[in-house]
């Protein structure tokens, strides 16, 4: 059973920095794309960052030149760096895990049907 496990929210002033992490526990063969998302109150959910197997990244025209993602394949990890905070990037951050291949004993992890999990969302506040 995979799932993931989110930290490094919480409370920093404007300007200031926090690393957001999230790890994919369980038996895994492969992760094809690890993503950040955010969600402000009363928006909707948008992708803010991912990263590719071949550790090319995106990252949302808003955090460019503050925010950077980073994964660990072999230790199934994500993280988001995040700098230079304003008060419109509080919110809650969720990371998601694209193309997941488990482990599943006797088959091919080729084989395999890859699908996405989703953390449960940490809470970021920029506030002075």
């Amino acid at each position: 059973q995979v799932q993931l496990v989110e930290s490094g929210g919480g409370l920093v002033q404007p300007g200031g920095s926090l690393k957001l992490s999230c790890l994919a526990s369980g038996s895994i063969y492969s992760i094809s794309v690890m993503y950040w998302y955010f969600q402000s109150p009363g928006a909707e959910r948008e992708q803010l960052a991912a990263v590719m197997s071949n550790n090319s990244t995106y990252l949302a025209n808003s955090v460019k030149g503050r925010f950077a993602i980073h994964r660990d394949s072999a230790k199934n990890t994500v993280t988001l760096q995040m700098d230079k905070l304003k008060p419109e990037d509080s919110g809650i951050y969720y990371c998601r895990m694209g193309g997941v291949r488990p482990v599943v004993p006797g088959m091919d992890p080729i084989s395999v049907r890859p699908r996405d999990y989703w953390g449960q969302g940490t809470q970021v506040t920029v506030s002075s």
